[in-house]
């Protein structure tokens, strides 16, 4: 059985957060086996763990996990990178429980990205069967007119095959910056950003904004959080109606 880190481990019981969990320890209200611990420390879910002198009962472990990422530009989508530059998996190190990304964002997009142990929902999101759609909020540097607009639109031949019709909704158009709504129905290598260039459109800036029913929201760059059940049903209901 593997160790788990003693905050984690109070906040599974429902006591409190794991960063309450972590004051706790810092005070030395935390004790293993009778034995105060400090920060870093891990111990087993059946070991003896105290707050203040009160027994914590561990809820029996999860098998899956499901959790949104808010990625920020710079960062790979690839647990190791041969170049040594910054990885996703570096933003959710603190997790207790081996996740990988569900699809990807390259290194200069942004955005909601998603993370599981769960393969079989991995796999029905990203199926290019189910259609889920994406949400893009897309700044580039010029004016868009309509001929590219009903290109994009309509579909762009990438790699000798035609991208499937999508819902373009221009926010701003000044001359010498637009701000659009991309949402798509794929998932093909950096569609957006090729799907742009073959209009010529120059991408400034490339945010994914939601997947299906699930958004970004409020979440700060480089932080995460689990999805809630009504999230998880959710984006579990938006992957059976395509089926």
């Amino acid at each position: 059985m593997e160790k788990i880190r003693i905050q984690k481990l109070i906040a599974d019981s429902g006591l409190c957060s794991r960063r309450k969990a972590e004051e706790y320890i810092s005070q030395g209200k935390v004790k293993i086996n009778g034995r105060p611990c400090k920060l870093g420390d891990k111990a087993l879910p059946t070991d003896l763990i105290t707050v203040d002198g009160k027994k914590i009962y561990i809820a029996k472990k999860r098998e899956f996990y499901y959790i949104m990422l808010n990625k920020p530009r710079g960062y790979v989508t690839t647990a190791k990178d041969e170049l040594g530059r910054k990885s996703v998996m570096d933003l959710i190190s603190d997790i207790d429980v081996r996740l990988f990304p569900v699809g990807r964002l390259d290194r200069n997009s942004e955005g909601l990205l998603l993370f599981t142990n769960d393969g079989k929902f991995a796999n029905d999101l990203t199926h290019p069967s189910r259609h889920v759609t994406k949400t893009y909020r897309v700044t580039v540097t010029s004016r868009v007119n309509d001929e590219q607009l009903v290109e994009l639109s309509t579909g762009i031949e990438l790699d000798g095959k035609k991208t499937s019709p999508a819902t373009i909704n221009v926010l701003t158009n000044d001359p010498n910056r637009a701000v659009l709504q991309f949402i798509i129905h794929e998932g093909r290598n950096r569609q957006v950003r090729r799907m742009c260039e073959a209009v010529g459109l120059e991408v400034a800036r490339l945010k994914r904004t939601s997947v299906g029913p699930l958004k970004l929201g409020m979440l700060k760059p480089g932080t995460w959080r689990e999805l809630t059940p009504a999230e998880l049903q959710a984006i579990r209901n938006a992957i059976i109606k395509k089926k």
